[in-house]
């Protein structure tokens, strides 16, 4: 079993979606990331930051899930990062009412000594600058380093973020940012341009059609599971890097069927995520419906074909 270390923002989030209201509740990338990979019990922990206002149940909650918390520093006097959303009815837009960064603004990130030889390192969305102190302080070469990221970062430290792209593995990203960030509309051709920006592998997602899997050995796409009811979309592509970085954990070699497979069980952990408001799913989820699901994936995909002449 690998161990990872996972490292964005740990945040109080409200939205307001078709389905209804959250309320403050715990969210961010880390947050998110840590808990979908929790679930395939793998050595794992976090690097963040929160306020004073933090509740300690929270905290709690990741240890009882054997998420090391040494990574993650209580600010004394600044309140925890807050982001207020409003999704529209196809709930593919949305509107950020509110962000304040409070203490996220003075995280400068320190790397617990048992966190600096992680196999696996996941990147959820930060500030390049921070994204770039973590790596520097890891002592050896992980096995893959998965990179999320956003057009707010392309827009506003890009050259930091082109840094940060010359030391990772596998850039995670939606095709609106894959677009932004090379100016290639064709997927192809823009995955050609972040090769040539330093990661190897890249995954696009697609939202409720599924992602998009390049990697020198081979494509691969995987469909999203048809969750009957969507509550609150906001956690579903960390949650994907989660399953994906926690499944990927149980290789010994990470080679393009191990990728294959982890991108399935990313989309798996992701269908979870939207059908309750914010982390409860992810709380409350057990591995029977997680395998249950998975089997379901693997059928949706699988076909027989009978008549081979075209």
């Amino acid at each position: 079993m690998k161990k990872i270390l996972v490292a964005g923002t740990i945040a109080f989030d409200e939205v307001t979606t078709p389905m209804g209201y959250s309320g403050k509740q715990a969210g961010g990338s880390a947050t998110y990331l840590a808990l979908a990979a929790a679930h395939f019990n793998a050595d794992l922990g976090m690097i963040s930051i929160v306020g004073h206002d933090f509740p300690l149940s929270y905290l709690k909650e990741f240890e009882k899930r054997n998420i090391n918390i040494e990574g993650i520093e209580i600010h004394p006097v600044e309140k925890t990062f807050y982001w207020k959303g409003y999704y529209y009815e196809n709930m593919n837009r949305r509107d950020t009412l509110v962000t304040q960064v409070n203490a996220l603004k003075e995280f400068k990130p320190h790397v617990p000594p048992a966190h600096r030889n992680s196999d696996l390192i996941a990147l959820g969305n930060l500030h390049p600058a921070i994204q770039l102190e973590i790596l520097n302080q890891i002592e050896k070469r992980p096995a893959l380093i998965m990179l999320d990221t956003m057009n707010y970062w392309m827009e506003n430290a890009y050259e930091e973020l082109l840094k940060v792209l010359k030391k990772i593995d596998l850039l995670l990203v939606n095709e609106e940012e894959i677009r932004q960030l090379t100016g290639e509309y064709f997927l192809h051709e823009a995955v050609s341009a972040v090769r040539r920006l330093g990661p190897s592998h890249v995954i696009i997602k697609q939202g409720e059609y599924g992602s998009m899997l390049f990697t020198p050995d081979g494509f691969f796409s995987a469909p999203a599971y048809p969750v009957k009811r969507v509550y609150d979309p906001t956690g579903a592509g960390d949650s994907y890097a989660g399953g994906f970085i926690g499944h990927l954990s149980r290789y010994e070699c990470i080679d393009f069927e191990a990728m294959k497979n982890a991108v399935i069980c990313g989309a798996n952990l992701a269908s979870f995520c939207v059908e309750d408001f914010g982390i409860k799913r992810l709380l409350n989820l057990q591995t029977e419906e997680i395998r249950n699901r998975l089997i379901e994936l693997v059928n949706m995909t699988r076909f027989s074909l009978q008549n081979k002449s075209v």
